[in-house]
């Protein structure tokens, strides 16, 4: 299960970027669990949906442990430092197509009602579906006032030859995001638009290069944890998206 929860590759590539165990300075203390068993406990945690006690002892950490070690990274950014270490490593083998880009967002169920309830999340894809941009908002946030802070959120990512990019060359988006000051935003940045217009049907060309980013948003379902929103932090609820946006990524990676 190990293994199969984080291979070999995956933690070569998160010992990049997690950071060195805090020292005590009068030394003594209990025993630290290692990184690696850690990390697969809150992989199981992520995909599984099981709540933080009912983690099985079969891991070694205890639930409580794990949380702690969970808060400690997630307060370092260390989930979308993993991220973003795996597109450079995609980009820098052409596995990113940046011809075509789409953004979209899916509605994520609270535990308890705050407001209108749940969250949202917004994410931009690369042609293939690969999540490359990634955010969370309250669930009454309209699409088209995260779209410039999605494409700004771009990180710079390598390429196969040449400088780093962060900028594609279409943007696709649904009627959510038909505005026209962000047709013009979107001009001024070098990006040509592909977005819906509200009041215009096609049934012939509906969907017909946005189906991708719908196709990631059930991917994101296979991390359970996202199901329905129990994180009372919106730190720790983008944690999880950022997990779940890794374990899509990589997947590509290993195959």
């Amino acid at each position: 299960m190990v293994e199969r929860l984080v291979p070999d590759e995956l933690w070569e590539l998160f010992q990049r970027v997690v950071p060195p165990a805090p020292v005590r300075p009068q030394g003594g203390g209990r025993r630290r669990y290692g990184d690696c068993e850690v990390l697969v406990a809150i992989i199981f945690v992520a995909t599984t949906g099981c709540t933080w006690r009912q983690l099985p002892p079969v891991f070694g950490p205890s639930g409580p442990t794990a949380h702690r070690r969970f808060t400690e990274w997630s307060t370092a950014r260390v989930w979308a430092k993993l991220h973003r270490v795996i597109l450079d490593e995609l980009g820098s083998r052409g596995g990113l197509d940046w011809s075509r880009c789409a953004i979209d967002s899916v509605n994520m169920r609270a535990l308890k009602g705050r407001g209108k309830k749940g969250s949202k999340i917004h994410l931009i894809t690369e042609r293939t579906g690969l999540p490359i941009s990634v955010a969370i908002s309250g669930a009454n946030l309209h699409d088209g006032q995260a779209l410039q802070s999605r494409v700004r959120g771009i990180p710079p990512i390598r390429s196969r030859r040449g400088p780093r990019r962060r900028r594609p060359a279409k943007l696709h988006a649904d009627k959510g995001y038909d505005y026209d000051h962000l047709r013009r935003w979107l001009r001024s940045r070098g990006i040509r638009n592909r977005i819906a217009r509200r009041g215009v049907k096609s049934f012939t060309r509906l969907g017909r290069h946005r189906w991708t980013i719908e196709r990631t948003m059930s991917w994101l379902g296979g991390c359970r944890r996202l199901h329905r929103r129990y994180e009372r932090k919106a730190e720790h609820f983008l944690a999880f998206t950022a997990i779940a946006c890794t374990l899509i990524c990589y997947r590509r990676l290993a195959a």
